[in-house]
């Protein structure tokens, strides 16, 4: 089962397709679709916050998002939550009560640094196990800047996100940081000369720093990209609602699209799967792929 967004020329979301809209390739080779559902397929989500310091004096913020967005579920899908800094936390395994969420909202604590790898990995490992029927995603808060003190690359938590058949939507804090740094690069840098001398150990910090969001943003567009999810770069923590908002009524948007895969062969390898439709004018939005059952 593959889930896909589709989004017209201007960026609205398409709801009205039937499975003839539709194409599906496999490895190139155009596959016979058995099925299509729009959003009558329950999804399990994860919400997963970065509690270091980048955004550890929002928390509340996130909160409200948080509860915002499950109030937007329908009544049969499920909801966790993984708190990650240096230590990761399952703070609610899965519900479907919003009450329970809420009271795991407020056991939220900030730490000090960031084991993005680690936590994206864990969440796919653990609380996606066997596929199912159902929809998986994970919606996760952080500028995505792995403090390198876990044992995952960016590489290894992709590759088992996929395995896991999890869409991953990031929202994004970078834009935020790089206002801040800017702005104090910029007002350091307007003083004299022997000013800008004094403080240039500062300046080559947040020359660094902007350098490290931006990698970390390519970094972010490609994860969401290959898990069929979006990147969201708010443009402060004030806008964490209606960002959440938008991922809520992407996923009542969706497509279940369900196809037999012509090649048989149970041997573990990734088959890349592109989604067309046939209207041009539409953008189908899913994963890069799958790996098949190994025998």
């Amino acid at each position: 089962m593959f889930p896909v967004t589709v989004r017209d020329s201007n960026g609205r979301l398409v709801s009205n397709l039937t499975r003839t809209d539709f194409k599906v390739f496999e490895d190139n080779a155009l596959q016979p679709l058995s099925d299509l559902a729009l959003r009558q397929v329950p999804v399990d989500v994860v919400l997963m916050v970065d509690a270091s310091s980048s955004v550890a004096n929002n928390l509340d913020d996130f909160r409200r998002a948080a509860q915002g967005f499950a109030a937007k579920l329908e009544s049969d899908d499920r909801i966790s939550l993984i708190k990650f800094d240096d230590r990761i936390e399952l703070l609610q395994d899965w519900t479907k009560s919003r009450f329970q969420l809420q009271r795991a909202l407020n056991r939220i604590e900030p730490g000090m640094f960031t084991r993005f790898n680690d936590a994206l990995l864990l969440a796919s490992r653990e609380q996606f196990g066997p596929v199912t029927k159902s929809r998986r995603a994970v919606i996760v808060l952080s500028d995505g800047i792995d403090n390198g003190q876990g044992t995952t690359s960016l590489e290894a938590a992709l590759q088992a996100l996929i395995k896991a058949q999890v869409t991953v939507y990031i929202v994004s804090n970078t834009e935020i940081s790089r206002a801040a740094k800017r702005a104090e690069l910029d007002s350091l840098l307007g003083q004299g000369e022997s000013s800008v001398r004094f403080n240039q150990v500062t300046i080559d910090r947040l020359r660094l720093g902007l350098k490290v969001l931006d990698q970390s943003e390519e970094n972010l567009a490609q994860l969401a990209q290959a898990t069929g999810g979006k990147l969201y770069k708010p443009l402060t923590f004030d806008a964490l609602e209606s960002t959440y908002a938008e991922v809520a009524d992407e996923l009542r948007h969706q497509y279940a699209l369900y196809f037999t895969p012509l090649n048989k062969a149970r041997d573990g390898s990734f088959r890349r799967v592109r989604i067309e439709t046939v209207n041009p004018a539409f953008s189908p939005h899913t994963r890069v792929g799958y790996f098949a059952p190994k025998s």
